[in-house]
């Protein structure tokens, strides 16, 4: 190569070697440049690896005080059999309405949504007359009791005299599903517990 290159004339060195450092710059530019930022994306994702194992590590750490605070939420509550859940909520509902002053006009079939992995949604629509004093005390009575029923849509229009409101009120009340039974073979399972479960769909609120 270099007797070939002593042979060329100087004009035809001098294109031999702009050629030739056009091509090193050619390959510099395709294979070395688009790498220079690969050491710090390296480093920039050892450290999210790090940061990422802290957290899980973290969390790990308080497996045991989730585990005591489940418990004690599978605790709380009263014992309803599934069966009785329904007649649980109607026997809130009509409760609390008897306690806030409020007229059940109308009651509809009871829905059941079982297709959580975790609980039972007990789903009751139901036609009221009130004053808006009353009514406001009967809602925020029913979502402050263990009960913990939840309005998932409300809607409201004034009667003919426009001297309380007509409601149109979707309740859900969520109790949690039974376990399945651990026991010996032939124990009966235990019953399931209530402990409903906020429900944190914001309520849909309409005003005829």
């Amino acid at each position: 190569m270099k007797k070939y290159f002593a042979q060329l004339r100087p004009l035809e060195r001098r294109l031999a070697i702009g050629v030739l450092v056009v091509l090193l710059l050619v390959l510099n530019y395709v294979f070395i440049w688009p790498h220079f930022s690969d050491w710090g994306n390296l480093r920039r994702r050892g450290e999210d690896a790090q940061q990422k194992l802290k957290t899980y590590q973290t969390m790990v750490a308080q497996r045991p005080t989730y585990e005591a605070l489940a418990k004690k939420l599978e605790s709380s509550g009263d014992v309803v059999e599934l069966q009785d859940q329904s007649v649980n909520l109607m026997r809130a509902i009509q409760t609390q309405s008897a306690q806030s002053g409020v007229s059940i006009v109308n009651i509809s079939r009871q829905m059941t949504k079982t297709n959580d992995a975790f609980f039972v949604e007990q789903i009751q629509n139901i036609s009221v007359l009130a004053d808006d004093k009353q009514l406001v005390d009967f809602l925020y009575q029913l979502g402050n009791k263990a009960s913990a029923i939840r309005v998932r849509d409300l809607e409201l229009q004034p009667d003919a005299p426009k001297q309380h409101l007509n409601a149109n009120i979707r309740l859900v009340a969520s109790y949690q599903k039974s376990a399945p039974a651990t026991g010996p073979k032939g124990t009966p399972p235990a019953s399931p517990k209530s402990a409903p479960a906020a429900n944190l769909k914001p309520a849909t609120v309409k005003v005829k």
